[in-house]
C-alpha cells in the first residue's frame, strides 16, 4: 500500500472514532436536560413606541429613533427662528419613501405632536392638520430658543402604534434650566394638582393625579382626547418617551370625572422623569407639570445641555 492510500485509511478511521464518541454522548447525556429558559423574564406591552411582549427590562422608549419599523419622521427643516407661532412642516415616509397618507385614529387624533426643549421647559402636546400629499403642518409656540425634541406618536393604516422623534434647532441665545425638583403639588392657571404614588422601574406603578380649584375638589372634569386626563412621561437623561391613559374612560359607568385619575405608568428605568398632566375643565386644556424619581437615583439634575447656537443662526 503506498503512502496516499495509508493517510486516507488513517482519516477514515479517525472519522468513526469521533463518530463514536459523539453518538456516545448524545446516547449517555443526562436525560433531563431542558434547554434554557427564554421567557422567564415578565413582559409588558408599553404601548406605542415599544415592542410588545418585549420582557420589561429590554424596553426601549419611543420617541428615541427618527427612523422605526419601516417609517420615518421627516421634518421640513431641522432648523427654525424662535417665535410664538412658529409653523412646522413634516411628514411621516413609509418603507418606499413615499409620504404615508393613511392613519388609524388614536384616542380621537390621527397623530399627536409633543415638542418639549431639552431641558423639558416649552412642553405641547398638538395636533397637526393633514394635507392630501402627506405633509402634517401645525403652529409652535418656540419662543424659548434652544434644542428641541419632537415626538409623532400615531398608527399607520395597516401597522403598528410608533412614537418617531427628531431634533428641532430654534435659533437664539439658549438658557437651559435645570430640572425642576421633585415636588407633590403644582399649580397651572389657578388649578392645584397633586401627585400620588411611586415610580418602580420594570413594574406598571400607579400614579393618582388629583385636580383641585379655590380648595375644592373638581369632579366635573370634560373629556379630553377620549379620557379625562393625558399624561406624557419623558426620562430626563435622553427624553425617551412614555405614553400612558388613565384607567377607565368616561361614559364607562364607573370613573368619575375627578378629581382623581388613575394612570399605570411603567418606567423602563431608574432615574429622574418629567411627567406632563393634560386635562380640560371649563372647555379649556391645561397641563400640569411633575418630576418624579423611580428606583434609586441621586436625585432630580438637569440633563446634558447642548451648546448654545449664536444669536440669529436659523434657517
Amino acid at each position: 500500500m503506498n503512502a496516499s492510500s495509508k493517510f486516507a485509511g488513517f482519516t477514515v478511521g479517525l472519522a468513526a472514532v469521533f463518530a463514536l464518541v459523539l453518538g456516545a454522548g448524545a446516547a449517555f447525556g443526562p436525560e433531563d436536560a431542558a434547554p434554557a429558559d427564554t421567557h422567564d423574564t415578565a413582559t409588558h406591552d408599553a404601548g406605542p413606541g415599544s415592542a410588545a411582549g418585549a420582557p420589561v427590562a429590554e424596553q426601549i422608549p419611543g420617541g428615541l429613533m427618527v427612523t422605526d419599523s419601516g417609517y420615518t419622521l421627516a421634518l421640513d427643516t431641522a432648523q427654525v427662528p424662535a417665535g410664538a407661532d412658529v409653523p412646522l412642516r413634516f411628514r411621516i415616509l413609509g418603507a418606499d419613501g413615499a409620504p404615508v397618507t393613511r392613519y388609524v385614529d388614536s384616542h380621537d387624533k390621527q397623530l399627536h405632536l409633543i415638542a418639549v426643549r431639552r431641558d423639558m421647559a416649552g412642553f405641547q402636546h398638538v395636533h397637526p392638520a393633514l394635507d392630501a400629499t402627506g405633509t402634517w403642518s401645525v403652529p409652535l409656540d418656540l419662543t424659548r430658543a434652544g434644542a428641541y425634541r419632537v415626538f409623532a406618536d400615531f398608527t399607520p393604516d395597516g401597522g403598528d402604534g410608533l412614537t418617531l422623534g427628531a431634533d428641532l434647532q430654534v435659533a437664539g441665545a439658549y438658557d437651559p434650566q435645570p430640572l425642576p425638583p421633585v415636588a407633590a403639588t403644582t399649580t397651572v392657571d389657578g388649578y392645584t394638582v397633586t401627585l400620588d404614588g411611586a415610580l418602580t422601574p420594570g413594574q406598571a406603578s400607579k400614579v393618582t393625579l388629583s385636580v383641585a380649584r379655590g380648595g375644592q375638589p373638581v369632579t366635573d372634569l370634560q373629556p379630553y382626547l377620549g379620557a379625562y386626563g393625558h399624561l406624557v412621561a419623558l426620562r430626563a437623561a435622553d427624553l425617551g418617551y412614555l405614553h400612558v391613559h388613565p384607567d377607565g374612560h368616561p361614559g364607562d359607568g364607573v370613573t368619575p370625572p375627578g378629581p382623581g385619575i388613575d394612570f399605570a405608568v411603567t418606567t423602563p428605568s431608574a432615574g429622574d422623569y418629567r411627567l406632563f398632566l393634560d386635562f380640560q375643565h371649563d372647555g379649556v386644556v391645561r397641563t400640569a407639570e411633575f418630576t418624579m424619581t423611580a428606583g434609586q437615583s441621586s436625585g432630580a439634575a438637569a440633563p446634558a445641555a447642548p451648546e448654545p447656537m449664536p444669536a440669529g443662526h436659523g434657517h
